[in-house]
């Protein structure tokens, strides 16, 4: 192991000796291309040696298509194996619905595959990025991961989103400022069979609005209607560009556009679990 160019925290360094324990008995990292996995990723192969730290990486049609591209780079400044799994999550029927516990069935699928991998190349532990604040949000998909022995580093140390990413930055790693890019059922509402169809427009809508200064934002659809999520400090922005984005909206495909006036905020589609509506 290298000599550090960063000073830790004795909260950073509890969490390099406890990714060190496990990542020299072998692990191999759900990899998403995301912060916090990158974070995981990066102080695992910081910590011990190439052989002990494989990455994996479920190519989906549920994620954006360029988040692949992202994890090539980064095993690749990481000096990390790569493994990729092609995966078609909608065969189960209980996504393809969006069921309330949907992140419960995918998150099962993908790791039961992580599982028979570990076992076939004898590794000891499965790791992913889950973090902190991820305790106190409708996070279904934790149950699985606890069923099946995932360990959950930065959790477990209770490093929170911010904390990760003002770690990721002493660590230099690319990502560590990149905004979170969840899953795009997300962006549809539950118990209602998705429209696969709709999952490229709602991509190159997001696209679209970071690449108008919109970092973080979510299009999000209820059959006609389009719902669109900006940081309330942007709102100025928003309406100067108002005629802009109904013309590439429309172009898209997208029929009544409207503006959420509560701002950009993770989960909201998960106010009507939280309000008992489902």
């Amino acid at each position: 192991m290298e000599s550090r160019m960063y000073k830790l925290s004795e909260k950073e360094e509890r969490l390099f000796e406890y990714i060190k324990k496990l990542a020299d008995e072998k692990v191999l990292i759900a990899f998403s291309g995301g912060v916090d996995s990158s974070l995981v990723l990066k102080i695992a192969r910081e910590v011990s040696d190439k052989s002990n730290v494989m990455a994996v990486t479920f190519n989906t049609i549920l994620h954006p298509k360029n988040d692949i591209e992202i994890v090539k780079n980064l095993a690749q400044d990481f000096d990390v194996t790569l493994q990729i799994v092609e995966i078609n999550e909608i065969t189960n029927e209980k996504i393809l619905y969006n069921d309330v516990k949907r992140c419960y069935y995918c998150k099962k699928d993908i790791f039961e595959k992580i599982v028979m991998l570990k076992d076939s190349l004898n590794f000891g532990h499965i790791m992913d990025g889950s973090n902190f604040d991820d305790v106190f949000v409708y996070r279904p998909g934790k149950i699985a991961l606890k069923e099946l022995n995932v360990i959950s580093p930065l959790q477990d140390m209770k490093f929170t989103k911010n904390e990760v990413r003002e770690l990721a930055k002493k660590l230099n790693i690319s990502v560590a400022s990149r905004p979170s890019k969840p899953c795009m059922m997300t962006r549809m509402p539950y118990n209602k069979k998705v429209d696969m169809s709709k999952f490229l427009s709602l991509e190159l809508a997001e696209e679209y609005l970071e690449s108008l200064g919109f970092a973080n934002n979510r299009v999000r659809l209820y059959d006609d209607v389009t719902r669109i999520e900006v940081e309330v400090d942007k709102f100025s922005l928003f309406f100067e560009k108002r005629a802009e984005i109904i013309e590439k909206f429309k172009e898209l495909g997208f029929v009544y556009i409207n503006l959420d006036m509560e701002g950009f905020r993770s989960g909201s589609m998960d106010v009507v679990i939280e309000q008992g509506e489902l």
